[in-house]
């Protein structure tokens, strides 16, 4: 009896260590005496134990650092500038036979072409057109990326870290730019306030009662806000009606 447990453990453990599970996001490579033999998963799967060896792969959206690159833009500014990419194993099989380590490759490609496409834009651009620039690069990797089964969703540039220098310069430029068009602003309101002075001075030429009923309003509202005394000049006009009553009194 105990000569036929030996064997059934052992059969047993051997299929123990001979089952694997899978997730659902996962797929396994399986390799046979080093020749591929399929896909596996997900689920609950039997790999032969010594003959077999089985490659797990990641088919989510896998999201990776680019580290800090330091680049020379085409107008000979240096930068420091690093970025984000999303991408994901579309076939397995292919992320591991024409790659030795797809992630490790996938971030050596990305810092290269982060370097090369920026290289080849001014700080103007780097700053001004990032989606475009983030479009090239998603494209450039994408291709680059396609015959190792993966694909290259999206490249985001994440910051721009200029010199102190240059953040003086641009800096000083954002002053003077704000500076013009607060002279902009004024020359236009000085503008159409002259127009309508002019307009003003067409109707009291027209009707001179006008400057007088003026006159008028500017007593009434220095009397409203102000409580010293004020000499203020009436013109002769205003007055000459009460100059012929007194004259026409006179001579009766």
């Amino acid at each position: 009896m105990g000569v036929i447990c030996i064997p059934l453990g052992i059969i047993g453990f051997f299929l123990l260590i001979s089952l694997r599970v899978l997730k659902e996001y996962q797929r396994g490579v399986v390799f046979r005496l080093g020749k591929v033999i399929g896909l596996k998963g997900p689920g609950l799967i039997f790999v032969f134990p010594v003959i077999d060896q089985l490659k797990k792969v990641d088919l989510r959206i896998i999201t990776m650092d680019v580290p800090p690159q330091d680049i020379i833009t085409r107008d000979n500014v240096s930068v420091k500038v690093n970025a984000v990419a999303y991408y994901k194993v579309m076939d397995p099989k292919r992320a591991i036979l024409e790659v030795t380590n797809y992630m490790y490759a996938t971030n050596q490609l990305a810092q290269t072409t982060l370097r090369s496409v920026l290289g080849e834009a001014t700080l103007d651009q780097l700053l001004s057109e990032r989606d475009e620039i983030n479009s090239r690069l998603q494209d450039i990797l994408d291709r680059a990326t396609d015959p190792w089964g993966i694909k290259v969703t999206a490249v985001e540039v994440k910051h721009v870290d200029l010199p102190v220098e240059m953040q003086r310069v641009m800096a000083k430029e954002a002053e003077a730019e704000r500076d013009r068009r607060s002279k902009i602003i004024r020359a236009d309101a000085e503008f159409q306030a002259s127009k309508k002075l002019s307009e003003a001075a067409v109707v009291i030429e027209q009707h001179p009662v006008a400057l007088q009923l003026r006159y008028l309003q500017t007593l009434s509202e220095i009397a409203t806000e102000n409580n010293s005394t004020i000499a203020f000049p009436i013109p002769i006009e205003l007055m000459k009606p009460f100059m012929d009553m007194m004259a026409k009194r006179d001579k009766q």
